[in-house]
Formats: C-alpha cells, structure tokens, sequence
C-alpha cells in the first residue's frame, strides 16, 4: 500500500491509502501494522469467541474480507473483526495497541520480507565489520605491545630495539660455545655485530629466576643512566617469546673472575684493585645521588661488576634496582631478592632497603678486594666466622694488615689498604644510621691523611658452628611473614 494527500470529509479518510498491487484471493496473505487507528467499522463483521488464528483463516478464506484484528486486546486479546471492502479512515495514533493484520498480495508480502532481510542483514553486517574492525585494533595493539616489550611502553624506552635474526647472528644461533656467563636472569652470550662491535647478550631463559618484570625494570634503568662505571647498554631484543638485552661486551669478565681465583688474582696488582674500588664506589654515588634518578641497586656484589680491556669497573644488572622518589629514605618488600654474603642485615631479615643497603654491599666488595676471599665462604682455622666477622677481630687486635691478600703482599700501599680497610668495616656496620653515604666514602677513598671515624662492630657478627662453615651454600635469613629468593652469582 502507498499514500497520497488525505482530504477529510466527515471523518471518511479513503484517500489517505491506496493499494499499490490489486488483491489474488488465492494467494493473498497480511500484513501486520501497530500504532495506527483502527479502520472505520461501517463494513465490518465480529465474533466474541473466536481467537485471532481462527479470525486469519476466516479472513483469507473470503476473498472480499480486506483486514481483521482482535476484538478485545486485554488479557493477551480474545474475539474476532473483520473489516470487508475499502479500509476508511487509517492513520496514525501510537497510543493504540491493537494490532491490525491488512490482506495484501503476494508479492507485497515477499517485498515486506525482502525490505527485512535487507535490514537483518545490514544490521549483521554492521555487527560483524564492528567485530573485525575491534579486532583488529586489538590485533595492532597486541603486536605493538610485542614489539615494545609487552608490559614496556613506549616512552619507557630509550634506546635501540635490535631482531631476532641480527642477534641470533651475532651469537652464531646462540651457541654454548659462546656462553659467556650464567646469572639469575638467564645465561649470558658474547657476539659480534656485522658492523664490528662485540656485545654481551643476555637472553631471558624461561626457567629464570627473575622475569619480564625485572628485564622491564632493567631498560626503563640503564636507558636513563649514564656514567662511566655502569656497563652500556646498547639496546634490547623484544620479539615474540624472546626477552634479550644487548650490551657492550666487558672483555675482562666480572671482578669474582680474578680476585677469588688463586691463578689469576695475581694479575691484578694492588693499584688495580684500588682504582676498581674506587671506580665501584663513584659509580654508586652516581646512582644515589648524581643520576636524575635516586637508584638503590640491591644486588650489587663482585659477579656484578664487570672489567673492561683497561680493568675500569663497570657496575652491571640492574634487574632487581628500586627507584626512590621526592623525600622518600626506605623501602620495604616481602620478597626478600639477592645474593647473601652481600646483603645488609636490615634487607635480609626485615626486608628493609635503602642507600645504607647498597653502602653494606660495597663494604663487603671492598674487604673482599683487599682479601681476595669469599664474605660466606671464608674460613679460618681459629674461628668460625665471616670474612666480616675476621676483619673485625683482627681490627681490635690491631693486626688488620693481616687481612691483606698474600699475592699483594710485595707490591700494596700500607696507607692505602689500611684506609680501604677501615673504610669497608664503616660500611658494613650492623646498624644502617651508623654507616657513610656514598659521598663520603668516596670523599675517603680518594684523599691521604684523613682522620676517619672508628668503626663499629659488622652486621652479622655471628660465629658460626663448625658444620655450617664447612657448608658452600648460603645460609637463609628469614622472617616469618616473607618470601625469599637467593640468586646464586655467576
């Protein structure tokens, strides 16, 4: 049906509507219309008993019955109306509703379901293009998110993002033959770029210890630091399942390489040793105090060091470093991380960290040094303490040149070892308000003729029985609401 112009005439609206297709009879059918008043009832005909299936088939059996409907609505509608000849006086009024079914040919009805085919099949169209349009803007996102490093953003990253098949390259397929070294993170791989420089890979293994978190903290870190005595990093592997940092490669290894090996300590003379302590020492003062950034390391120890050809110390793994902002002095975790024989009392049994813990660690880098021995893997006949615990004791007996490593017994400064010496036992003092800043340890290391502060006793002054000094592995300090991971250096 279409419409024209209405003219009313004494409520007689049939020229609102007409028909656009003449009545079959055969092959009629309705349609159904809601929100309209009901026709004029002048040509009409009803049944109170008959429901509206019953009304349908009476309608369409006779060929001059042009609409029908209910004739009650109410209560799910009962009764029956037929309207024969012209329908008079239809037009809109949305406050009905009753339904009104209009006989119409067939082939209005197949261009009524056409018209809502059209329309279902627009609206899935819709729907289905929305889908693949979300899809793939999350597809996007997640391979971005791939390429920065997952959970790395963007703008957290400063610096180069290296392939797969350059690295893969450099390192010969990662070859063992080219492991380097093996840490917490995963091992470590020596390669050579096509343009020349040889770099130090370190691939996140999935049996690893520490994770993406920790590679994350690693970039977001080192990206922004720069100073001579931290290791460069020269940018990062993000792909696929492959977590990787590249870094200048460290020919000389790691300090532990040298000075607890009794073939090759003897390589590195007094004057050697000094300048390391003393490159450490600057590099950690950075970290708290010079950098834009307030950095607490939390794992510093030898294996962390590394050598370059010229023996410069440069300090390395950032993995487990916190940032302190503003006013902020400590920090507290429940998962307590790092290497024992280099944690501070606080840290291991509190979970306490702040510069003071990073201040212990070099004490005992520094005693070490001087020694050529292992913190937690010292031993001593007349004793059953730490390399801590023996400094201490020949300190009060006034016999600390003792401590001096014996291969550098023909070449070291007194003056000088004797101020490292006292300078490592300040820093490992048990309580964290009793030991130097950065600054002045620094301050002490480089100039002669100071008077220093006499220390106190170290942190973890306990004599230890005879079994637990003969045991290689590191004793666990452990509070009852932590967690606790040791991670062995390489």
């Amino acid at each position: 049906m279409s419409s024209q112009d209405p003219q009313e005439s004494a409520a007689d609206w049939s020229s609102g509507c007409v028909r656009r297709t003449s009545l079959d009879c055969n092959q009629d059918g309705f349609l159904k219309f809601t929100g309209i008043k009901m026709p004029d009832s002048r040509n009409s005909w009803y049944n109170e008993s008959m429901n509206l299936e019953e009304c349908e088939k009476m309608c369409l059996a006779d060929c001059n019955c042009t609409a029908y409907s209910n004739l009650d609505v109410r209560n799910g509608g009962s009764g029956c109306l037929l309207w024969f000849g012209e329908l008079i006086d239809i037009r809109e009024f949305s406050q009905n509703e009753q339904d009104l079914y209009v006989r119409v040919a067939a082939s209005e009805l197949d261009r009524n379901r056409w018209r809502k085919k059209s329309v279902l099949v627009a609206v899935i169209s819709a729907v289905v293009a929305t889908f693949i349009l979300s899809f793939i803007a999350w597809f996007s996102f997640q391979r971005r998110k791939i390429r920065t490093g997952s959970e790395v953003e963007n703008e957290d990253i400063e610096l180069p993002l290296f392939d797969l098949v350059t690295v893969s390259t450099a390192t010969e397929n990662f070859s063992s033959a080219n492991v380097i070294g093996e840490g917490g993170f995963g091992p470590v791989y020596k390669g050579i770029l096509q343009n020349g420089p040889e770099i130090a890979v370190k691939r996140l293994s999935k049996y690893s210890g520490q994770g993406v978190q920790e590679l994350k903290n690693e970039i977001v870190l080192i990206s922004k630091l720069q100073h001579r005595n931290l290791v460069k990093l020269l940018g990062c592997c993000l792909e696929g399942d492959e977590r990787m940092l590249i870094y200048e490669f460290m020919p000389n290894a790691s300090l532990d390489y040298f000075i607890f090996d009794p073939s090759r300590k003897t390589s590195l003379a007094w004057k050697d040793r000094f300048e390391i302590a003393m490159g450490i020492s600057r590099g950690l003062l950075y970290l708290h105090q010079d950098s834009r950034l307030k950095i607490i390391h939390r794992d510093l120890k030898t294996s962390n060091i590394l050598l370059d050809s010229d023996m410069n110390a440069k300090i390395s793994d950032f993995g487990l470093a916190k940032i302190f902002g503003g006013d902020q002095v400590e920090g507290k975790t429940k998962r307590v991380i790092g290497t024992y024989g280099y944690m501070s009392p606080e840290y291991a049994v509190d979970g306490k960290y702040s510069v003071k813990s990073d201040v212990f660690s070099i004490g005992v880098i520094i005693l070490e040094i001087v020694s050529g021995r292992k913190n937690r893997k010292f031993h001593h006949l007349e004793h059953h303490h730490n390399l801590l615990g023996h400094a201490w004791l020949l300190w009060t007996e006034g016999k600390v040149l003792e401590l001096i490593d014996e291969c550098l017994k023909e070449s070291f400064s007194e003056s000088q070892v004797l101020r490292c010496i006292q300078v490592g036992l300040l820093c490992v003092q048990k309580l964290p308000k009793d030991r130097p800043t950065m600054a002045s340890v620094v301050f002490w290391l480089g100039n002669e003729g100071l008077v220093l502060p006499q220390p106190k006793q170290p942190g973890f002054f306990i004599e230890r029985n005879s079994m637990e000094s003969s045991e290689s592995t590191d004793e666990a300090y452990l509070s009852n609401s932590m967690s606790i991971t040791v991670l062995e250096p390489r």
